[in-house]
């Protein structure tokens, strides 16, 4: 069979030449004339898969290494029986690092204390979950915000969006895209939005970027309504506001769910689904990740229990790293992520020998 591919999926080259012909490809230029003959296409966001790109080819089967699929026109694969599968919960870990991370750069760069704040979780699927655990931990006060799950749960256990709001000090977006139904999540956050939230609010996203309005976000800024925003994810990428790039206290090229682990991860479950689906075996063995390259953390120079695990949290991921390269080169945004470096999640760490705060620090997986 034949496979048209990615060329920025990482840990993807010799897991199915063994069984298939695989021709990688860039992937926002993947054309139809790529896959007319193709019987599948594995593929990240880039790659629009729809019926401009599918009509009158031979795919059946898209696999993306990815958790969101927004990229994917769900309702004409149905209609043409072409079969579809994403990787659901790979990044979240990844994503759960990030906002830890941006916490930590509001905590120790900006005085922004985390124990006692109020934060609205908004999305408490695979990666929300993780967020509220970890925002639990950190002392902060939680409202879940997820009507979908409100709905088929029962409301007891969730805030109602704007009421979350109105009592939020940050508020965190972890929704899919969804620009129709019965919870539109299309610039949920918009003026009506933010005229609820309490004057100074912090407000991450590391969603989708069109979950967060961009002009909105920018008047906010501006106004001081909003005091601080957070924004790995954009409208218009790679093409991206270069206002909302300089008025954000933490701006990253939609890199959240980046770390190494969660790229194996999209790519085992994406080559596992197609070869469950078209009943292949690949002798392949996922490779063994290398370690970081400073894996122990000593956090004997910090204060307290709250700067000792901001401390971690940015020594395991140096947010602020990423941060200056995408202000120094935004236009290079699409080479940012498809060039990424190597990023190890938290299990890969270890305390020093004796370490100050080792009972608190160990709850947030560090070994």
């Amino acid at each position: 069979m034949k496979i048209i591919a990615d060329d920025k999926i990482p840990f993807l080259r010799g897991a199915l030449e063994p069984v298939a012909e695989v021709i990688y490809k860039e992937g926002k230029s993947i054309s139809r004339s790529d896959v007319e003959d193709a019987d599948a296409i594995i593929t990240r966001t880039r790659t629009r898969c729809d019926a401009s790109l599918l009509d009158g080819t031979k795919v059946r089967g898209i696999f993306t290494a990815t958790i969101g699929y927004d990229h994917i026109d769900t309702a004409y694969c149905r209609e043409r029986g072409i079969f579809w599968a994403n990787a659901p919960a790979c990044n979240s870990r990844s994503v759960e690092q990030y906002v830890a991370s941006a916490l930590a750069v509001l905590r120790l760069r900006h005085g922004v204390t985390l124990r006692g704040k109020t934060i609205a979780v908004v999305g408490v699927g695979n990666v929300g979950k993780l967020v509220t655990a970890l925002c639990g931990k950190l002392g902060m006060r939680v409202l879940r915000v997820d009507p979908p799950r409100a709905d088929a749960e029962g409301p007891e256990d969730f805030t109602p969006y704007y009421d979350a709001l109105a009592e939020a000090d940050i508020v965190t977006y972890h929704t899919p895209l969804s620009p129709r139904g019965a919870h539109p999540t299309l610039h949920l956050l918009d003026s009506r939005a933010v005229a609820r939230m309490r004057q100074g609010v912090i407000v991450i996203n590391s969603s989708r970027g069109p979950v967060c309005g961009t002009r909105t976000l920018v008047s906010g800024l501006r106004n001081g309504r909003i005091g601080h925003a957070v924004i790995d994810v954009w409208e218009n990428e790679p093409d991206i506001s270069r206002d909302l790039l300089g008025m954000a206290t933490v701006a990253t090229p939609h890199v959240a769910g980046y770390s190494t682990d969660s790229k194996l991860r999209g790519t085992q479950m994406a080559v596992g689904a197609l070869c469950e689906h078209f009943g292949l075996r690949t002798p392949w063995q996922a490779p063994e990740l290398p370690a970081p390259p400073e894996p122990v953390f000593d956090p004997s120079a910090a204060a307290d229990e709250e700067e000792a695990v901001c401390r971690l949290f940015l020594h395991v991921y140096d947010i602020e790293a990423d941060m200056a390269a995408l202000r120094a080169k935004p236009e290079e945004f699409e080479r940012l992520r498809g060039d990424y470096h190597l990023r190890r999640e938290i299990g890969s760490f270890r305390l020093a020998e004796g370490a100050k705060y080792a009972d608190f620090l160990r709850q947030f997986g560090v070994k």
